[in-house]
């Protein structure tokens, strides 16, 4: 079927939740979030930038457990990852949770990639037991001084440049529903590798835009149908360079993208705060698919999502030595309660 994987017995997202930072509380969307730090600090009580995002997420994941009435030992597998060298934020806090880890690196796609994983493992009934806990974060202090320079410095970015998001978002995947208003895993779509030859780590979206197109034509084409029969098509994080790229060459291939939105374009007041050409990271597609989207899924003003999770593959060292960086675009297909009845 074109690469498309389609849940069989049903996937459900039964609860969700978000955590954000004192940049993104001030956006449009900022009384949604669950967690935050009250300090207007992002430290999170903690002494170290990572070990602020680890905290940030953990309670995250508390969030979403508890809104689904379940506790750690209640989940049979924990996919998340991070920004951070060998997915560290994300393994700290799978010390917390004690159910079985497995650590994903998809950049701003690891939202996307962890609930696809997950749905793949719950319909296959291997060892989760029915339930997983898919999750994604980013700081802005710990990912930018790692990848572009120390956030002391001060450097000038360019237009170009999309601003970490400190966020994280939790999702709660079961085979059996909780509810009526849970959301349905209704299948998805991995992404291939893209390389555009895109080496500037502060134009990412630049980078993803391309394998982006590359999933939708292979999405749109397997199943037969266009962008209009969909409530959204939401990528996350291409911001402002990257939807603009994505829109005219979606447009090139006879596609029009009329419902288009993007996480990255989303979680800020651009007008308020200058964050150039938007957010980016794991935790922003996280973070605004559970605490924006679902929401309006739940109360049916959105029926039928597309996300698309969009990531820029790139780590310190690939940049460093100058190498191209290879985008991927990963693709879940969302129905709300309403748009199944």
């Amino acid at each position: 079927m074109g690469g498309i994987i389609k849940p069989r017995g049903g996937v459900y997202i039964i609860s969700a939740a978000s955590g954000a930072g004192e940049h993104e509380r001030r956006g449009p969307i900022g009384t949604v979030f669950d967690v935050y730090d009250d300090t207007g600090t992002d430290r999170f009580g903690q002494k170290s930038w990572e070990e602020a995002e680890c905290r940030m997420l953990s309670l995250t994941i508390s969030a979403a457990l508890g809104k689904a009435k379940l506790t750690g030992s209640d989940i049979g597998a924990f996919l998340g990852g991070d920004l951070i060298n060998q997915c560290t934020v994300t393994a700290r806090a799978a010390v917390g949770l004690g159910a079985p880890f497995a650590g994903l690196f998809g950049a701003c796609s690891t939202a996307a990639e962890s609930i696809l994983l997950g749905s793949i493992l719950i319909d296959g009934k291997s060892g989760t037991d029915g339930r997983c806990v898919a999750a994604a974060s980013s700081h802005n202090c710990s990912a930018e001084r790692q990848f572009r320079y120390p956030v002391e410095y001060g450097g000038q970015r360019p237009p170009t440049a999309q601003w970490t998001v400190t966020g994280a978002g939790a999702f709660v995947l079961s085979a059996q529903p909780a509810g009526c208003d849970d959301i349905l895993v209704e299948a998805g779509m991995f992404g291939r590798a893209i390389d555009a030859g895109i080496k500037d780590a502060t134009d990412m979206g630049s980078a993803m835009a391309p394998a982006t197109v590359d999933t939708l034509e292979r999405w749109f084409e397997a199943t037969s149908t266009k962008p209009s029969d969909y409530s959204m098509i939401l990528t996350g994080d291409l911001g402002a360079v990257g939807s603009e790229i994505l829109i005219n060459l979606m447009y090139s291939q006879g596609y029009k993208l009329e419902n288009h939105s993007d996480c990255g374009l989303i979680i800020y007041d651009h007008q308020a705060e200058d964050k150039h050409s938007g957010g980016s990271g794991c935790g922003c597609s996280a973070a605004v698919l559970a605490s924006h989207i679902f929401p309006l899924m739940r109360s049916g003003l959105l029926r039928d999502v597309l996300f698309v999770g969009t990531g820029a593959l790139m780590s310190p060292l690939s940049v460093a030595q100058g190498e191209a960086i290879p985008g991927i675009a990963h693709l879940v297909h969302l129905k709300s309660c309403a748009e199944r009845k």
